[in-house]
This record gives structure tokens, C-alpha cells and sequence, in this order.
């Protein structure tokens, strides 16, 4: 069975942060969800890898891609699913992290997908000793959302170097810009450390209240002008502003920000004709990102979706399946559904 690398080489078995990950490790996952991806072209899409299995979506915030996407893989490998929304449960009676996580290892989760809205804590869950599974970071606080930095550089594999073309490599030179509201985004810092590992050349743009402190010591560079960048881009991610987690005011208008940051046609216009636009969702459209550009093909924002579902796949596979080939267990799976 393969160990994903997970907080430190002391606790195998989880993915808390793409900055863990080495280029054999994330090349790795973007095969094995190539193979998952062929797999849900057939007409039975599932696979018997993970039957026995217990797979919890522990989610203390509201997500509605996210935690549809990890059970749609869970199930996809045969898992059980137990969807543990915070919202009516006992947490909102005020329960702890540990007691909820010893009620699940009571329960035999063999895997805890959890999103929280403390940076930290998928990491204090891995490192607790409260359970035994895997645990998969869906998204902590404005820390690290490592499955969506994934699914963007599976996404960016596949329409810059090919399906098949792609398999075995990575994004050596490719030229990537993130671009809006990088201080409260979990997806930009995952992203920044995922395809610096890669090989891609990460370019942040910004407005300066927007951009973290200590940014200087990541991977990339920043920039506060965005026409001056499109050109060089091979791909151009618009990050939503979040504005639920803003207490103050960044920036003047939302009219302000949409002409200094947003994307629309002239703007896509100036990128190279190979480019292609990126979008984690939910979208803002009309602030970050115009309808012309959402709608337009070069948008990949519905592949991403679609993506998503391979890349949760590949990682669930790769931490409670084993480390076979994802593609030789695709026909046994086949004829026993059809059974």
C-alpha cells in the first residue's frame, strides 16, 4: 500500500498539505486520476477497490462541490459513506474535535475527510492519535485545500500537454497566474506550493491589501498590475473575493476591483492562444470574472468539477486501496456489477 506523505514521515496515511507532497508523490496522483478518469467513461463507473471501507465527510463548514465530489469518489470505489454535517449535529450542542473523532473511530471510519474552519485542524486530527484512518484535508480555514490544488494541476496536465501525452510528467516551465483575493485563499496557497513541485512558474496578482504577509518567502512572484501578466500565461486562475471572511474594507468597490482584476474578453484577448482560464467556484460573475469569459472555452471551470471527482479517487485510492496499477482492477469491477 502506498503512504502518501502526510504531516511529517512520522504520520504516514494522510494529505493535510500540498506543500508535503514531492513531484513523484503528485505525479503519482495525477496518473492514477487518469486512470480513474477513463474508468468513470464506461458505462458501469465503479470499482470494487474500497468495498468494506468506511469513508466520513466530516464537515464543519458548508460546501456543496466539495463534499459531493468526495462522496461521488468514495462511492465511485465502493466505500461506504457517511456524510457528518457540523449543523444539527452534536457539535452544535458544543462537542469537541476529539470527542467527534473518537465517536467516528468507535464507529471503524477507515478515512476522515474534513473541512474546518480553523486552520489546523485536519492536522491536529492526523497527529491526535484520536483515530486510526487516514485523514484528507478538504479545506482548513485560509490554510490549505490540497485536493483542489491537485484537481487544477490534473486540469492544467490535461489541456496544456495532453491526456495521454501527460502521464508520467508534470508542468516543467509552464507559466501560471493567480489572480484576486489571495489573502483568503486556501486554493491560491495550495496551489502556489503544488506547482512549484511541478515545475510551473507561479505568478500572484493582487491588490496589495489582498496579499498575505510573509508572501515573499513562497515560491512564486506577486504582481499588482494584471495586463502586464497575461500575455506570459499559460493559465490564468480567478480566485472568488470572499467576503464572508472579510471585517474590512480591501478595496474601494466591487466596480473598482472588477476593473483592475476582473477577467473579461479584452483581457482574455491579450493571453496566448493556447491559454486557458481557471476557476475553483463558486463564482462571482460580473466582480472576478465576466459571463463572456465563465462561458467561454477556454474556461475550465466545469471541467474542474468533473475533475475533481478522479483526483479524490486517485488520493482515496492511493491511501486505502494500494499502490497497483488503478486500471487492472477496472474489469473485475465491471463484470461484478453487471452480475
Amino acid at each position: 500500500m502506498l503512504h502518501l506523505p502526510g504531516v511529517s514521515p512520522r504520520t504516514p496515511g494522510h494529505l493535510i498539505s500540498a506543500a508535503d507532497l514531492t513531484r513523484d508523490d503528485a505525479v503519482l496522483i495525477l496518473d492514477t486520476a487518469e486512470e480513474m478518469a477513463r474508468v468513470a467513461d464506461r458505462p458501469i463507473k465503479k470499482l470494487p477497490t474500497l468495498r468494506g471501507r468506511t469513508v466520513v465527510n466530516l464537515f464543519f463548514e458548508d460546501s456543496t462541490r466539495t463534499r459531493i465530489s468526495f462522496e461521488a469518489a468514495a462511492k465511485r470505489l465502493s466505500a461506504d459513506v457517511i456524510n457528518f454535517s457540523a449543523k444539527g449535529s452534536s457539535v452544535s450542542k458544543g462537542e469537541s474535535l476529539k470527542d467527534t473523532a473518537l465517536t467516528l473511530e468507535a464507529m471503524g471510519a477507515d478515512a476522515v475527510v474534513i473541512r474546518h474552519h480553523a486552520s489546523g485542524a485536519p492536522y491536529r486530527l492526523a497527529t491526535s492519535g484520536w483515530i486510526d484512518g487516514a485523514v484528507v484535508n478538504a479545506g482548513d480555514g485560509t490554510h490549505e485545500h490540497p485536493t483542489q490544488a491537485l484537481l487544477d494541476a490534473f486540469t492544467m496536465r490535461r489541456r496544456l500537454v495532453g491526456a495521454d501525452a501527460g502521464i508520467g510528467r508534470d508542468l516543467e516551465g509552464r507559466r501560471i497566474t493567480i489572480v484576486g483575493d489571495v489573502l483568503h485563499s486556501r486554493v491560491a496557497r495550495s496551489n502556489v506550493h503544488l506547482l512549484h513541485t511541478l515545475g510551473a512558474q507561479v505568478t500572484l496578482v493582487a491588490p496589495p491589501t489582498l496579499v498575505p504577509v510573509g508572501v515573499e518567502s513562497w515560491p512564486c512572484e506577486v504582481s499588482y498590475g494584471l495586463d502586464e501578466v497575461l500575455p506570459k500565461s499559460d493559465a490564468v486562475m480567478m480566485l472568488r473575493v470572499q467576503r464572508e471572511r472579510m471585517n474590512a474594507a480591501f478595496f474601494p468597490t466591487e466596480r473598482e476591483y472588477s476593473r483592475r482584476y476582473g477577467l473579461n474578453g479584452d483581457r482574455m484577448a491579450k493571453m496566448p492562444e493556447h491559454a486557458i482560464v481557471m476557476h475553483p467556484g463558486p463564482m462571482n460573475r460580473g466582480m472576478e470574472i465576466t459571463a463572456e469569459v465563465a462561458d467561454s472555452d477556454r474556461c475550465t471551470a466545469v471541467e474542474q468539477v468533473a475533475n475533481g471527482v478522479s483526483i479524490r479517487m486517485a488520493v482515496l485510492y492511493l491511501l486505502l486501496g494500494g499502490n497497483e496499477s488503478a486500471v487492472s482492477n477496472a474489469t473485475p469491477a465491471r463484470t461484478e456489477e453487471t452480475k
